[in-house]
């Protein structure tokens, strides 16, 4: 029998005939045609919720931008099909192991919802081999590799998985003293609230006791994603002896203001929630429309220091295209770019 969280996601819309039956007096036909021909090129998946909320707040809103196709996605041939090198550092068995002591574990490719800006929509549309399942060489390379402590559950997104899936590789990787992290990361909080189910709560708490920390972080962009359910499911979290952290995207036209982000981060606070990224928009094929100079982010940034304390502004961070690991966006000497960076072995890379 499905849950009300499976129903919310079976529900949702996945097609361009669903997107035009539902969006059918929002656009024009010339432009529902132009943005139902993307779903060609790049899947589609919006939950009945996040729908019905576009429709009320209407085409230019946040969350239209996010989530609807758009022919830039088509149109645009700038950018690149791995943009962080994932495959670079792929070792088979859905592990990634860019950075020494961690590795992302990537059990599904499904989402509950589909970003137009994500950084591995190519990936994820061509269901690229990086994601071919072989967990039993996944904890054959945890064991060989000692120094890794941390498992990061990525995807697709993982809390699309049944709490009994979680719980089994949960169990198996507790069962590698050397492993002493978990993380999630996850849309379903701002997208399928209703994820956030007494299983999964119990499962947290039960996977607390077995490792040192276990952190969820939650991914959102804008104000506009909240409502009294994800508030709640927020809280719920908040209760938990779990770390909550969040991870926000700065996207041109959608929160490049300093103001849409002091009021989601503050949001989050008084959630309980710790704003720990900022990500610079990754220069991924089909997303570049929502790409701003680095610049213009380091303006934005340096803004929020006079206006919120310390603890409640996440860190600014660029992915080195290539897979070479992430680094600071905020060099506090100058807005201007030398475009060098320092990669994770400790060279100068020019972009």
């Amino acid at each position: 029998m499905a849950t009300d969280w499976m129903q919310d996601y079976q529900g949702a819309l996945k097609s361009s005939g669903a997107f035009r039956e539902f969006f059918n007096e929002g656009f024009d036909e010339n432009e529902m045609a132009d943005r139902s021909s993307v779903i060609d090129t790049y899947s589609f998946l919006l939950p009945k919720k996040i729908a019905e909320r576009i429709k009320l707040l209407g085409r230019d809103s946040a969350l239209a931008k996010q989530f609807l196709p758009h022919l830039d996605e088509k149109t645009n041939s700038a950018g690149m099909y791995d943009p962080i090198g994932d495959k670079t550092h792929s070792k088979g068995g859905q592990i990634i192991h860019r950075y020494e002591n961690r590795i992302l574990f990537a059990p599904t490719t499904v989402c509950p919802v589909m970003c137009r800006y994500c950084f591995r929509k190519n990936e994820l549309n061509e269901k690229d081999d990086l994601f071919n399942a072989d967990f039993e060489k996944t904890l054959q390379y945890l064991k060989e590799n000692p120094e890794i402590e941390e498992i990061i559950f990525t995807g697709g997104d993982p809390l699309v998985l049944s709490n009994q899936k979680i719980i089994f590789y949960l169990n198996a990787f507790s069962e590698i003293k050397t492993i002493k992290y978990i993380r999630f990361h996850t849309r379903f909080v701002t997208t399928i609230p209703s994820r956030i189910d007494q299983g999964f709560v119990s499962l947290l708490t039960e996977a607390s006791k077995k490792f040192e920390s276990v952190i969820v972080a939650v991914h959102t962009n804008h104000l506009e994603e909240f409502d009294s359910e994800v508030d709640a499911a927020f809280l719920k979290l908040k209760a938990l002896p779990i770390q909550l952290m969040s991870q926000t995207v700065l996207l041109k036209g959608v929160n490049d203001s300093e103001t849409v982000l002091i009021d989601l981060f503050k949001k989050l606070i008084s959630l309980g929630c710790r704003p720990y990224y900022l990500h610079h928009p990754d220069e991924v094929k089909g997303g570049m429309h929502f790409y701003l100079p680095l610049e213009d982010g380091r303006k934005i940034y340096a803004k929020l220091r006079n206006k919120l304390p310390g603890w409640a502004i996440p860190q600014y961070i660029i992915d080195i295209p290539g897979g070479h690991g992430k680094v600071s966006a905020f060099n506090p000497e100058s807005y201007r770019f030398s475009r060098e960076l320092i990669t994770l072995d400790g060279s100068i890379l020019k972009l």
